[in-house]
C-alpha cells in the first residue's frame, strides 16, 4: 500500500489552518468536478481531493494522520504500526455512536484510508461515518486506545498513562493537549475490553462530564502471544531433550513451570496446559510449541560429534520422500 499525503494533494503546508484548507479543497473541487472539468483523470482527482479534505478538516482524523506523516514520503510503501492510535483520546461514541461505510461509501476512499480510519483500524476510534455526539447529548464521552503488558493481565496492575487530544487554537491550527491518568488495571482484562473511567469525558449540554473509555490491547511481547484467552509460546528445545524426552523449566507470566517433553518430539509439537492461560471464571490455556534447535559446529569437536552422528545414525529425514 502506498502512503498518500493529503497536503500534498490539497498543496496546501502541513501548518495550514483550517480556513486554508477549506479555501485549497473548494478551489481545486471545481477545477476538477466531474461535471465540469475536461482534464483527463478529473474524476479520480476529484476523489483524492475529497478524501484529503475529510481528513485534514477534522482536528482528530488530522492529529491522527500527522502522527505517520513525518515519517513518509508520497508513494512509499506504508504498514499502519499496530500501536499507532494508542494513547490518542478522542470524541464521538464508538461503536454505539458510530456506523460502518456502505459500500458505495467506501468506494469513495483509498485502501490507504480505510486502513487508518475505516474496519481494518478497529480500535483506534476513526472508523469513517463514525458520529458525534450531539450538542443536545447530557455528556460527552471519550475513547483511547492504550498499550498494556500481557503480565498486567495476569496479576492486575496500577500504570500511569499519558493521552494525547487534539484541539484547533485560535488561528484554527491543531494543537495537541496532553494529560496523566492513574489507572487500575483489573486482572483478567482482555484485548479488545473497555475500562470506563467515570466522569473523566468532556462536559455535556448539561454541566455534567463524560466517561472516558479505554480499550485494552496488548503490547507486542517477545515470547509470547495472545488469542482470546490462550497464551501461545515457542519454546526451544535441544535434540537430545525432544529426542530423549526431558524435564524443563518454561516462563510463564504468572512464574516458571515444569514441562514435560515426551520422548521422540518435532518441532511443532504443540503441549497444552489447562488453565495457565489468561485469567477468567473459565481460564485460557497456555500453549507452548516445541522447537528443536541444533547445537552450532563452530568447533572441531562439535564437527566430528556431527559427523560420527552421520555415520552411526544413518538418519534419511528425507526417505519419505523417495530420495
Amino acid at each position: 500500500m502506498r502512503y498518500k499525503d493529503y497536503y500534498q494533494v490539497l498543496g496546501v503546508e502541513r501548518g495550514a489552518s483550517v480556513d486554508e484548507i477549506k479555501r485549497a479543497y473548494r478551489k481545486l473541487a471545481r477545477k476538477y468536478h466531474p461535471d465540469v472539468s475536461k482534464e483527463s483523470g478529473a474524476e479520480e482527482r476529484f476523489k483524492e481531493l475529497g478524501e484529503a479534505y475529510e481528513v485534514l478538516k477534522d482536528p482528530e482524523k488530522r492529529a491522527a494522520y500527522d502522527r505517520l506523516g513525518s515519517r513518509y514520503q508520497a508513494g512509499q510503501e506504508f504498514q499502519p504500526p499496530p500501536d499507532w492510535g494508542s494513547g490518542f483520546e478522542f470524541s464521538g461514541a464508538r461503536p454505539a455512536g458510530g456506523r460502518r461505510m456502505d459500500a458505495e461509501e467506501a468506494a469513495a476512499f483509498s485502501d490507504f484510508f480505510e486502513s487508518l480510519f475505516g474496519g481494518a483500524a478497529r480500535g483506534n476510534g476513526f472508523e469513517a461515518g463514525a458520529g458525534r455526539q450531539s450538542r443536545a447529548a447530557p455528556a460527552a464521552d471519550h475513547h483511547a486506545r492504550i498499550l498494556i503488558d500481557i503480565e498486567d493481565a495476569y496479576t492486575g496492575a496500577e500504570r500511569n498513562i499519558t493521552l494525547q487530544s487534539p484541539t484547533q487554537d485560535a488561528s484554527g491550527r491543531v494543537v495537541m493537549r496532553e494529560r496523566s491518568l492513574r489507572v487500575q488495571i483489573p486482572r483478567g482484562v482482555r484485548e479488545g475490553q473497555r475500562l470506563r473511567l467515570a466522569g473523566q469525558g468532556a462536559p455535556g449540554a448539561d454541566g455534567r462530564s463524560g466517561d472516558l473509555y479505554l480499550e485494552i490491547q496488548f503490547k507486542p511481547h517477545a515470547w509470547y502471544r495472545m488469542v482470546d484467552k490462550d497464551l501461545y509460546l515457542t519454546l526451544p528445545v535441544a535434540p537430545w531433550e525432544a529426542a530423549l524426552g526431558a524435564q524443563l523449566t518454561a516462563p510463564t507470566p504468572a512464574g516458571k513451570v515444569e514441562v514435560s517433553i515426551p520422548a521422540g518430539s518435532q518441532t511443532g509439537r504443540k503441549l497444552r496446559l489447562r488453565g495457565r492461560g489468561l485469567p477468567a471464571a473459565e481460564p485460557g490455556d497456555l500453549y507452548i510449541e516445541l522447537k528443536v534447535v541444533l547445537p552450532p559446529a563452530e568447533d572441531p569437536k562439535a564437527a566430528e560429534l556431527y559427523r560420527k552422528m552421520a555415520a552411526e545414525l544413518r538418519f534419511n529425514p528425507r526417505l519419505h520422500l523417495g530420495v
